[in-house]
């Protein structure tokens, strides 16, 4: 994400917790007002709009910094963890992710220029690639998967319906993406997935 290195330090923070409230409210409502994710971030509306001057801009900010984050999370994730391991609780996390995507994703893709998209869609296939990588090399899984490819397999996770059925499809569609690397099982602690 890249943010003006000029905002004074309260700026950036009221703008980080403008794009943690709006992540949280578009993943429970995606027609969430502006005016109450203002609110609900302890801002004016006048903060708001001065950070993110339309809908579209803010929903672009959320994207961009959760992709961010995601691609910082794999090195953590890969230094706390066994690769296998790693790569699953990233893959949860990308599928939470989607949760708040699903219903803001023709804003994100009518917001996106193709210049935007290399710049979200390499990191995302780099940390992929790195996850992969981890893995092959211990033997968690046959050799051989194009990253690129999981990672499209991936994507088909953000236009499942952020319900409970939903949620278990994810699950589900996540079990079989493993099993298709030649993975059996993996189990993912709950106190992990975070």
């Amino acid at each position: 994400m890249v943010v003006d290195e000029s905002l004074r330090a309260d700026a950036r923070a009221n703008r980080d917790r403008i794009l943690d409230v709006a992540r949280d409210a578009l993943a429970i409502d995606p027609a969430a007002s502006l005016n109450s994710i203002a609110k609900a971030a302890g801002v004016g509306a006048g903060t708001l709009y001065r950070h993110f001057p339309s809908r579209e801009s803010l929903v672009l900010g959320v994207y961009r910094k959760e992709i961010d984050t995601l691609v910082a999370l794999a090195p953590v994730l890969l230094a706390k963890h066994p690769p296998l391991q790693a790569f699953r609780i990233w893959c949860d996390r990308l599928a939470k992710f989607g949760r708040m995507k699903y219903g803001v994703a023709d804003i994100v893709h009518a917001a996106t220029s193709d210049h935007d998209l290399q710049e979200t869609y390499r990191p995302m296939l780099g940390v992929v690639r790195a996850l992969i990588g981890a893995c092959e090399g211990s033997g968690d899984i046959r050799p051989g998967t194009d990253p690129e490819d999981f990672l499209v397999l991936l994507g088909l996770l953000w236009r499942i319906p952020p319900n409970s059925a939903g949620e278990a499809r994810v699950k589900r569609l996540l079990a079989l993406a493993f099993r298709g690397l030649g993975v059996r099982e993996i189990a993912v602690p709950e106190t992990v997935r975070r």
